[in-house]
């Protein structure tokens, strides 16, 4: 597929547009659509003639190659492969990924669930399992073409994003630029801590939001796949003070375990990886600023308060950085 087509702005994917890509691939709809709550891609529930509805995916255009779309949708059917409980693309005609005037797309059978309850001891540890089980697969090849997660790519990045453009209140920037750096010196510091972790393929965003439960957990949205520590598919799941924190990290480790090692140095990395999640995420609202979504969405974002209480989290995050790392007790 040539990515040099792959230039339509969202503005022009219409309900119609919606409905004739999805019935070029052979499917019929019934017209009802359905807007699921996403703002990376576009994501639509489209009721169709015969059967349950689909979900269909919308690529943001220039986000992904096509071999990094591609490379997310074999990790994905590997894992189902497996017996694992991931939702993957449907295959249609030896295929994963589709093009419809000029959008890319993917379609999925639909799950449903909720939230799974990270407060219960059996779910911690049925969610260790299963984050192995997506390890064990990831560990046994790298990705080719999907990038790693790096403090370059997560953090330095992402603060000349945010320093580059017109984001910081004036009163605010010196202050900013001092605490980036003093920040990338403790995340860096973290890393080298960390030692020579083995990188995988992970599902690289798996918070609660990405996990359907019902009689257990559906895994879905691998967008964000990528390279990095294994901790990194844990720690979204860590709330509290930190001695709550260590007895949630004992639960999934512990399932962890059964299928799968897992490196207790890594545990160096989770308030790094915080930090850079926190980082991340602001540079990421800065660079998606100009469709017209993320302002109805996040009208936050140029209020100077925003960028007050910001600066006030990553100034926990540096204590963070510098206390010691949580632990495991009592194997």
């Amino acid at each position: 597929m040539d990515n040099a087509s792959d230039n339509a702005p969202y503005y022009e994917l219409g309900p119609d547009t919606v409905i004739h890509a999805v019935e070029s691939t052979g499917r019929f709809s019934d017209g009802r659509l359905l807007a699921l709550n996403s703002y990376e891609n576009r994501v639509y529930q489209v009721g169709m003639e015969e059967g349950p509805p689909l979900v269909a995916k919308f690529y943001r255009p220039g986000r992904w190659t096509d071999a990094q779309i591609l490379e997310e949708h074999a990790f994905a059917l590997e894992l189902a492969d497996a017996d694992i409980p991931m939702v993957p693309p449907m295959v249609i005609d030896g295929g994963t990924l589709f093009r419809h005037d000029g959008f890319r797309f993917a379609l999925f059978e639909r799950r449903g669930g909720h939230a799974p309850e990270l407060d219960d001891r059996e779910t911690r540890i049925w969610l260790g399992r299963f984050m192995a089980r997506i390890h064990a697969v990831g560990a046994s090849k790298p990705f080719a073409e999907r990038p790693a997660l790096t403090p370059a790519r997560f953090g330095r990045d992402s603060l000349d994003a945010l320093m580059s453009g017109q984001w910081l209140p004036m009163h605010l920037e010196t202050a900013f630029s001092s605490l980036g750096e003093d920040l990338m010196t403790g995340i860096e510091a973290a890393w080298e801590r960390a030692g020579s972790f083995r990188s995988i393929r992970l599902h690289g965003d798996c918070h609660v939001g990405n996990i359907l439960w019902r009689d257990g957990p559906f895994f879905v949205d691998l967008d964000d796949c990528q390279s990095g520590p294994a901790v990194q598919d844990l720690w979204m799941f860590l709330s509290g003070e930190r001695d709550e924190m260590e007895t949630q990290l004992k639960d999934l480790v512990q399932g962890y375990r059964e299928f799968h090692d897992f490196d207790l140095r890594e545990l160096n990395l989770v308030e790094a990886l915080r930090t850079l999640r926190m980082l991340h995420h602001a540079a990421w609202l800065a660079r998606r600023w100009e469709d017209p979504a993320f302002p109805i969405a996040f009208p936050w974002f140029d209020d100077p308060r925003y960028w007050e209480n910001l600066v006030l989290g990553l100034r926990e995050q540096l204590g963070r950085l510098a206390e010691p790392p949580l632990e495991i007790r009592e194997w």
